[in-house]
C-alpha cells in the first residue's frame, strides 16, 4: 500500500489507495501501472480465464504499450479438442510456432502433480487431470520436439492457488522428463519454496531455466529468494517474470521489487559493470534468446 500510495501520490492508507482505484478509469489506471514497468515484451499464458471473461493477451499489450506474444497452455488445447485421441493435440502443438505462439505451458501441477507416474484416474469428465495429464503432456512434448525447433515449455512448479498439493509439485519430479526431452528448453515457474532445488536443476541441466514469478512480489524477502536462486544456477538461466494476473498493481510491484532485489544481490557479488550486465541479462537478454524474440 505504501508503494502504491507513493506511485499515485495519495495518502499512505489502504482507504486512500482504494478510493483512487475506484475513482479512476479502469483502462487508464491499468495502463499507468503497466507502462511504469518499462516492459518491452509481454509473454502471456492464454489459457485462463476464458476469452470472454478476461483481458486477452493482445489487449494486455495495448494497455502496456508494448509487444505481446501468447504462450499456449497445453491442457486448455486438449480440453478444447475434447477427443480421447491425441493426434489432434499433436497437430496443434506442431503448428504452435507457425501460429504465433512463443512457448508452451503445462499446469500439470494443478491437475495431480509433477510426479507423472503416480497420477491416478480423472474424476472430472472433460477436464484434463490425473493420468490423462501424463498422456497429454508427453504427447505434446513429443510433438514439440519432433518439430526440430522445439518451443520452450513452461512448467508451474511450487506454490500457487489452493487447488494444488504443494509436496506433489516439487520440481525434482521433472528429472525424467527433462532427461528424455533434452532438446526442449524447460522453464520452471514460481519455484517457491523450492527455489534452491530449481536452481540445482538449472545448474545441472543445460535445457532448464527458471524464474521467481509469483514468488516476487509475494514473499516478504525477495532479495533472499534471489540469493537462493543464484547459489548454484548461473545468472544466464534466471528469467524475470511477474506472473501478474487479475490486478494491474502486481505488474508494477513485481517489476519494482525485482529491480531492487537485483540491485542489492548482484552488487554484492560483482563489480558495477558485471552487476549491470547480469541484471540486464536476467531482466531482458536471457528471455530474448530463449524465446527467440
Amino acid at each position: 500500500m505504501r508503494e502504491l500510495a507513493a506511485f499515485f501520490g495519495c495518502e499512505e492508507t489502504e482507504e486512500a489507495v482504494y478510493e483512487h482505484r475506484l475513482s479512476s478509469d479502469f483502462a487508464e489506471y491499468a495502463s499507468q501501472l503497466l507502462q511504469a514497468t518499462g516492459t518491452q515484451t509481454l509473454l502471456v499464458d492464454d489459457g485462463y480465464p476464458p476469452p470472454s471473461e478476461g483481458t486477452s493477451w493482445d489487449e494486455l499489450g495495448e494497455l502496456a504499450a508494448c509487444d505481446a506474444r501468447p504462450v499456449m497452455r497445453i491442457e486448455r488445447v486438449a480440453e478444447e479438442i475434447g477427443e480421447p485421441g491425441l493426434e489432434p493435440l499433436r497437430a496443434e502443438i506442431a503448428a504452435a510456432r507457425d501460429n504465433g505462439f512463443v512457448g508452451l505451458k503445462t499446469i500439470a501441477a494443478y491437475r495431480g502433480g509433477l510426479d507423472l507416474d503416480s497420477l491416478g484416474p480423472s474424476t472430472h469428465g472433460h477436464r484434463v487431470e490425473g493420468a490423462r495429464v501424463r498422456d497429454v503432456l508427453l504427447a505434446a512434448l513429443e510433438a514439440n520436439e519432433a518439430t526440430g525447433d522445439p518451443l520452450p515449455v513452461q512448467v508451474h512448479a511450487g506454490f500457487g492457488d489452493s487447488d494444488l498439493f504443494l509436496p506433489r509439485v516439487h520440481p525434482g519430479y521433472l528429472k525424467p522428463v527433462i532427461e528424455r526431452f533434452r532438446e526442449t528448453p524447460f522453464v520452471l515457474l514460481h519455484c517457491y519454496p523450492f527455489v534452491r532445488e530449481s536452481g540445482w536443476l538449472a545448474h545441472v541441466y543445460g535445457n532448464v531455466y527458471f524464474d521467481l514469478s509469483l514468488t516476487i512480489p509475494h514473499v516478504s524477502r525477495p532479495a533472499e529468494m534471489l540469493r537462493q536462486a543464484l547459489e548454484l544456477a548461473p545468472f544466464t538461466k534466471l528469467l524475470y517474470a511477474s506472473d501478474a494476473a487479475r490486478t494491474p498493481e502486481l505488474y508494477y510491484l513485481a517489476a519494482k521489487w525485482w529491480r531492487e532485489a537485483l540491485a542489492e544481490v548482484l552488487t554484492e557479488a560483482f563489480d558495477s559493470a558485471e552487476a549491470e550486465d547480469a541484471g540486464r541479462r536476467i531482466l531482458r537478454e536471457n528471455a530474448l534468446g530463449l524465446y527467440d524474440l
